[in-house]
């Protein structure tokens, strides 16, 4: 017995409702649920077929080898201590601010997220030092696990950043063009945040003043003690720790900056003269990481060295595996999808819609809010890539401006219930409960959306750095 298209799509979605309830995997709950649709369009013998050639074709694209690369780059940056650095530097930059603890733990987000390219390993890191120091010196609990989880998410926008170039693949757009048009939004939330935090710090913080000194030196060893780099030798943090008074510009740990510049500098440089690929920036990325490293570890070891590297490894091959498994189990969904006609359906339903153009747009991106409720941010992007940004660009838009878009709108969907894969991260490696980060995080959405509007009004404050970008 035949059984109707519409009906089938159904079945598809329910099931794919029903093993993420179960906490099925999502790369399993995604391949199944395709593989279930493709049996009952078609037959238990074309599903075997797409699952037997799906992982080659989804995953042997040269594109994508950027993803393993700027993972490893940034697990090596962890390893380097670059965090640790670049957040006692943003201490002192913000001492004499209102809210200034707050202030420099959105600019050391902005800056680690220049070299790892995850809002994952953004927040853990960022939490480990920041959250507690911020509690100690009068931040409520939410408020403290708040900045630091949407932050984290500027790990998905600015450079190098895994989202962008998987978007790129999936859309086959430039992976150097959608690099560069993520800077420039980056740092507009950042600063963004930044406003925020310091309009309120003064009614939300309960003590007048905060002991920056002291929170550099205390977040310095505390990231000694939690970081996968325990035990390494962070001379330039423990010229920090020395004083009570404010650090001296000289004593502060500046190589941090400096090798966040560098990473930048070796991948976007590369990018924006055209001297290599996408791919050879992020290898050159990832083995200046590696230098880097070796560098801040020569002190303590072969042995040490050697054990922070195979850590490194092992971190960069999981991301990598779960990015990969992810990517094949959506395409077996994907390619349902395509079987059952639903990228043209839904292209010939927006066609028909008496409504402007714009409003289109802000519909499907709307659609994206409540996806990243349920979705992890990885799934929402290769499900939605190929059905929406073809009838996007259909309508005249650019697609690097609605791509950025995209991700700003992931990133809201890294911080919110019930998935909110960030807020538990945060929650995990600093001890609260769930329910205290998110309550955290409101106040900051909606300053995030109002960067997505702001964004959407402007196209060329996302437009102008891809436009230099050689072609």
């Amino acid at each position: 017995m035949m059984i109707d298209t519409p009906l089938i799509i159904g079945i598809v979605f329910a099931a794919l409702l029903l093993l993420l309830v179960m906490e099925v995997p999502v790369a399993f709950a995604l391949g199944g649920s395709g593989a279930l649709g493709l049996v009952l369009l078609h037959s238990f013998g074309y599903a075997t077929n797409v699952l037997g050639s799906v992982p080659f074709t989804a995953s042997a694209s040269f594109a994508l080898t950027m993803i393993p690369m700027f993972i490893l780059m940034g697990t090596l940056a962890v390893k380097a201590g670059i965090a640790e650095q670049v957040f006692a530097i943003a201490h002192r930059a913000f001492l004499k601010i209102p809210g200034g603890l707050g202030c420099a733990t959105v600019m050391a987000c902005a800056g680690f997220a220049a070299v790892s390219g995850s809002s994952v390993a953004t927040a853990a890191t960022m939490s480990k030092m920041a959250v507690g120091e911020m509690r100690k010196y009068g931040y409520p609990p939410h408020f403290a696990a708040g900045i630091v989880a949407v932050a984290g998410t500027l790990g998905v926008m600015i450079p190098p950043s895994i989202l962008l170039v998987l978007y790129a693949v999936l859309a086959g757009e430039s992976p150097a063009q959608l690099l560069a048009a993520g800077i420039i939004p980056g740092l507009l939330s950042a600063a963004a945040y930044i406003l925020y935090i310091m309009s309120v710090a003064r009614r939300v913080i309960r003590p007048a003043t905060e002991d920056l000194a002291s929170a550099t030196a205390a977040a310095a060893i505390d990231a000694r003690t939690l970081g996968g780099s325990a035990k390494q030798d962070r001379a330039s943090a423990t010229a920090v720790l020395a004083e009570e008074r404010p650090a001296s510009l000289r004593s502060l740990p500046w190589r941090g900056l400096v090798n966040v510049g560098i990473l930048f500098l070796i991948v976007m440089g590369g990018l924006y003269s055209g001297i290599v690929t996408p791919t050879e920036s992020a290898a050159l990325g990832a083995l200046a990481a590696l230098a880097m490293m070796a560098i801040e570890l020569r002190r303590s070891g072969m042995r040490s060295l050697w054990q922070n590297l195979t850590s490194a490894l092992r971190e960069a091959a999981t991301s990598t595996t779960s990015v990969f498994a992810i990517v094949i189990g959506s395409t077996v969904l994907s390619t349902f999808f395509v079987a059952s006609r639903v990228p043209q359906d839904l292209a010939a339903w927006v066609a028909s819609l008496d409504v402007p153009a714009w409003l289109i747009v802000v519909i499907l991106l709307a659609a994206l809010i409540p996806m990243g409720m349920a979705l992890e941010s990885i799934s929402i992007l290769v499900l939605i890539v190929p059905l929406v940004h073809p009838i996007v660009t259909g309508l005249g838009f650019n697609g690097v401006w609605f791509a950025i878009l995209v991700v700003k709108l992931i990133e809201i969907g890294l911080v919110t219930p019930p998935v909110g894969v960030v807020c538990f991260v945060v929650s995990g490696t600093t001890g609260l409960p769930p329910q205290t980060v998110f309550r955290g995080i409101g106040p900051l959405v909606l300053v995030e959306l109002f960067v997505v509007v702001v964004l959407f009004l402007f196209p060329d404050l996302v437009l102008f750095l891809p436009s230099l970008v050689a072609q």
